[in-house]
């Protein structure tokens, strides 16, 4: 496989909205659901459970998939399975 590295925005983006790299490369390596956005540019989508009570959330990972390793673009959650989930 190749190197899954993570650009300055999404890294800043994790931080932010509580997502660790660990997780963003288990969605990349492991995905439920992959689609290709645009030529070069590939979403990864898990579902994962957050929070006490456990609520279901959508990851999506945005890599940019066409060079030498897998850029990660950005990573961001959503409770919105019916607009995303196929």
């Amino acid at each position: 496989m190749k190197k899954i590295i993570f650009s300055d925005h999404a890294l800043f983006q994790m931080r932010r909205r509580g997502i660790s790299e660990k997780d963003a490369s288990r969605i990349i390596e492991s995905p439920e659901q992959t689609s290709e956005v645009r030529p070069g540019r590939a979403v990864f989508q898990a579902r994962i459970m957050v929070g006490e009570p456990a609520k279901a959330f959508l990851v999506r990972v945005f890599v940019d998939v066409g060079k030498e390793n897998l850029e990660v673009v950005t990573v961001y959650r959503t409770s919105k399975f019916d607009k995303h989930w196929r």
